[in-house]
Formats: structure tokens, sequence, C-alpha cells
């Protein structure tokens, strides 16, 4: 008894001047990424918001420039058109996402792992391609142009119409998730009390999706308000706040006015953000423990006509898709329609050449790989350190904070604050360098959650063990965790890989000669009158994103046959 006694007695504080070792180690850790964050995020916002309250010799002038932007009725409007844009944009988008979600969740049809699919493709390619692609089918010597009776494909249809194709995917993702959470026992109990199946779908299916629904709104307004290629390619004389801040600084240099333009476009931005953000909690709380999966039975008629619907869905995407590469291929349209490969001579055309493409895919393998390193790191010393205390509410807020700032807004702060002769950093304006950090932050938030939720789904019993066993906590991380949650980190490297490769508002303000993106190159060539050259990069973008994408898939097939075993042999 008293051996025994002794001997915890001696352990327990050994294990207290483990722990306490390991929690310094672990607040370090999260102070050195916490401080990352600080200097890539909130010290560039600090200096536009200063910015924007400068004369142009740097002298402060308060609330002037604020005064001025509002007493210019053509900076107004801009306000008017992307708060236009975001609302047509979300109600048409959200609503085709339901449709097709609902196909997909609650139909037999068949073919859904491929309409899926599809439905993903917008999110491999820079939001200039189907801009590119609606010039040339509704342009003025477009192929189909006559289906537009008249109108102008140049301004809020074209534009309403690209973001429709860009922020589909990102709406169908949420709600997917939100119908896939439905609780069988509901509708068995409306069934029961013989509902109808319209008020069945109105009683128990919309107001189980209504945050889902909400969510995904929020997601789309915020994506279509602040998205930059669109509106460049095709918004013709339509000015929209992110063509604003563009126009501001690269056409004017007024960068005092641009970084105006950048607050007022953080204003809905974040609006939104935090009204998703609690929404999302509040679909967190509807779910149940008790829950019972629910099965679609078989209709052919619904099953049928929700196969339709899938196809027409798919036939816009691909088709989208399709005629950017009809462009790329063709010689010189409209008068010479033979195909060829003159328009992947990058190297003839103004924009950056060859050097471009590969700068990106430097660019983007950096971003997956100290992003990843950088973010997962981050948020297990969060999860699993002890005592962070007030550290652990700060770090959150920061690691949240990027998704609700535009990339338009990021790029534009980045000059203000790495460019600034008195800043010690200096040296990384105009590098690669500075692109990647740009890239990390801006997709920081998604990444986090991904790295968190996964994190989570761990028992924090792992950690106590391994201090029985007087184990650092960097081994357990090593050994345990990085192996468990190796899905999450290889999600987390794609989600920053494909994100590098297509991202164009976050990077448009900061490269050099040397150091030009293929989705750059893309705006570049645009604006020269390349059109075709341009979607022959794009085309390229796309080409590299798919194949990195369907790479990963073959190796989290093979990483996760040897990681995730254990899964199999519980589910046994």
């Amino acid at each position: 008894m008293t051996a025994k006694g002794v001997a915890i007695s001696t352990t327990g504080p050994m294990l207290r001047r483990k722990s306490s070792s390991d929690d310094r180690a672990m607040r370090l850790f999260v102070l050195v990424i916490g401080v990352y964050l600080i200097v890539a995020l909130a010290f560039p916002l600090y200096a536009m918001l200063s910015k924007s309250t400068l004369d142009s010799k740097g002298g402060f002038v308060g609330l002037e420039n604020y005064l001025a932007y509002f007493n210019t009725p053509s900076l107004v409007y801009s306000i008017q058109n992307s708060l236009f844009i975001g609302f047509v944009t979300t109600s048409i988008t959200v609503t085709i996402a339901f449709v097709l979600a609902y196909a997909l969740t609650r139909s037999r049809m068949p073919g859904k792992a491929v309409f899926k699919t599809v439905a993903m493709i917008p999110i491999l390619v820079p939001s200039l391609l189907p801009g590119i692609a609606l010039i040339y089918l509704f342009g003025r010597q477009g192929l189909i142009n006559e289906l537009l009776f008249g109108h102008d494909i140049y301004g809020p249809i074209g534009i309403v119409i690209a973001e429709v194709f860009f922020t589909l995917p990102h709406a169908l993702i949420i709600i997917i998730t939100a119908l896939s959470i439905a609780d069988a026992r509901l509708y068995e109990a409306a069934t029961a009390l013989r509902a109808g199946s319209a008020r069945i779908f109105f009683t128990v299916t919309l107001p189980g999706v209504r945050y889902g629904l909400i969510s995904a709104a929020f997601v789309v307004f915020t994506l279509s308000v602040t998205d930059f290629g669109a509106p460049k390619v095709i918004g013709g004389d339509f000015n929209v706040l992110a063509t604003d801040i563009y126009k501001q600084v690269i056409g004017q240099q007024n960068f005092e006015m641009g970084a105006v333009v950048s607050v007022v476009l953080l204003i809905p931005a974040g609006l939104a953000f935090v009204v998703d953000r609690i929404v999302q909690k509040k679909q967190i709380a509807l779910l149940s423990a008790r829950a019972v999966p629910l099965e679609p039975s078989p209709d052919k008629k619904f099953d049928n006509l929700m196969l339709v619907y899938s196809i027409v869905v798919s036939i816009f995407i691909v088709g989208i898709l399709g005629v950017c590469q009809f462009a790329a291929l063709v010689k010189f349209y409209p008068y010479n329609l033979s195909l060829g490969l003159s328009n992947y001579q990058f190297d003839l055309m103004d924009g950056g050449g060859w050097a471009s493409y590969f700068n990106s895919i430097e660019m983007a393998s950096y971003t997956a790989v100290f992003g990843t390193i950088l973010v997962f790191s981050g948020a297990y010393l969060v999860e699993k350190g002890q005592g962070l205390g007030p550290i652990r509410g700060t770090f959150q807020l920061l690691a949240m904070l990027p998704m609700a700032i535009p990339g338009l807004v990021l790029g534009l702060a980045y000059i203000f604050f790495f460019n600034s002769p008195s800043n010690p950093l200096n040296f990384l304006y105009h590098t690669m360098a500075i692109l990647v950090i740009s890239t990390i932050t801006h997709f920081y938030t998604v990444s986090h959650l991904t790295a968190t939720t996964a994190l989570k789904q761990m028992d924090a019993q792992f950690e106590s063990v391994a201090a029985s066993l007087k184990q650092p906590f960097y081994r357990t991380f090593l050994r345990v965790t990085v192996p468990v949650c190796t899905p999450a980190i290889l999600d987390i490297s794609i989600y920053l890989f494909v994100n590098a490769m297509t991202t164009v508002s976050a990077v448009v303000f900061l490269y050099s000669p040397h150091t030009t993106l293929a989705s750059v190159a893309v705006l570049n060539m645009d604006d020269a009158g390349d059109i075709a050259p341009a979607a022959a990069m794009g085309m390229m973008i796309f080409y590299t994103a798919a194949g990195v994408k369907i790479l990963h898939y073959l190796l989290s097939r093979g990483v996760e046959s040897r990681t995730q075993a254990w899964r199999v042999s519980v589910a046994k």
C-alpha cells in the first residue's frame, strides 16, 4: 500500500512537470502561429484602414475620403450594382442548387456520382473563364447571341450568369449536407398522419434545411459581391465594388480611394459572414443522436424528372467549359474556325508566357505544403493545448477572420503594409513568398475549420495516455494525430492547391514581372484583346487542377488503406 502510494505521489509531480513543459512549448508554438496571423492579416488590414483616412501626401484627413466617395454618383452606383448582382445571383444559384441537391439526396435516379462531379467543376477554374465563354456564346459575334433577344451580354446579365456558374458548387455542398441529415422518423410520422407530398415538403423538408439554405445564401452572396474575375471580363460599363478597387489602384493610382472602396466592400462581406456563422451554429444544434437516416423510395416519375433536371444543369456547366475549350483551339474566331494549338503559344502573347503557368504551379505547391503544415499545426495546438485561456479565443478569431476579407481587399492591404519602406518585411514585396503568404492567409479559415473538425473527432485521452508514458506532445502529434487525420490533411492540401491555382483577386496587386501567375495572365491577355489565348491559359489551369484532384483521389485511397484500417476494424 505504501509502495503504491509512493509510486502515485512520485508519478503525479512528474506528470505535472511533463504536462507543464509540454504546455509551455505548445503555448510558444501557438504564439508563433498567432504572430504569423497578426503580421499576415491584422497589420495589413490596419494599414489599409489607416490609408483610407490619409490624403495623397500622407496627411490625416479623417473621413474626407469617405465623404468624397459617397458624393461621387458613379462610385455610389457601384454599391447598388454590387448588391443587385449579389441578390439576383443568390436567388438563382440557391434555387438551382437546392433542386439539384434534392435530386442527389432524395431521388433514386442513376448517375448521381457523375452529376455531383460535374457540378463541382467550377471550383477548378478561375472566375474569369465563364465570362470568356459567355463572350463566345452571346457576344456581338457569338455562336448563339440571338437567344438574348437584343440584350447585351456585357453587363449585369453576363455577370449574373458567370457568377451562378462560379458559386453553384459552393451552395450545392452546403445544401447537400443539410438535406443529408434528415431524420426519417419525421417523414414516417407525416406519412402516418396522411400528409400529402407538398405538405410534407413545406412542413418537414424546408424547415429542416432552412439553416442550410440561409447559410448557402450568405456564402453565395459574399462570393458574388466580392468576386473580381467575372465583372472584370464581362461587366462592360456596369461597375461593381470589386472592379472599382482595381480601377482606382491600377487605372488611376488613387490608393487612398482604393482603400475607401475596400472598406466599403468589407461591410456586406463582414455582415454576411457574421450571420452565416450564427446560422451554422443553429444548424449544428438541430442534430440528434437518435436520428434515423432517410432512404429515398423509388418513384419513376419523380426520378426521371430529377434526372432530366440534373442533365440540364450538367449541360450548362459542361457547355461553358466546352466553349472555353473550343475558343482555345480555334485559330482565329470567327474568321478561321480550323483547330490548332496556336493559342497555347503563350510566350508570343502579353501576359507572362509559359513562365506564368509554371509560377502558378510553384506557388500552389508551396501554398499546399506550407499552408497545410501551418494550418493543421495551429489547429492542433489550439484544440489540444491546455490552459490557453484567452489565447485560444484570440487565435480562433484570427483564424476565422480571413473568410470575411475579400481577396482584392487583402491584396490591397498587403501593398500598404509590405510596400512601406519603414517595414522590415519590405523585402518580401514582389516575391514568390508574399504570393504564398497572401494565398495561405486568404484561404486559411476553411482549412482551419476542416482541421478542427477532424481533431474534434479524436478522444482527448490520447494526449493523457501520452503524458502518462512521458511522451512529448510532438511525438503524439506525429505518430498518432497525423496518421489518424491523414484524410483531413490531404483535403486541406488539395483545397489550398486548387484555390492557389485559380485565385486572381488575392494576388493581382502583388505579382512582379518575374512572378506573374497563370490566373493573372488570363486577366492580362483578356485586357490585351487576346481572348482566345486567355481561354487557353484558363483551360491549362483547369487541366492542372483536375489532374491534381484525380491524383489526390488516388493518393487518398492508397494512404487511407494504410492509415485508416482501424476504422474498418471498428466497423466490424
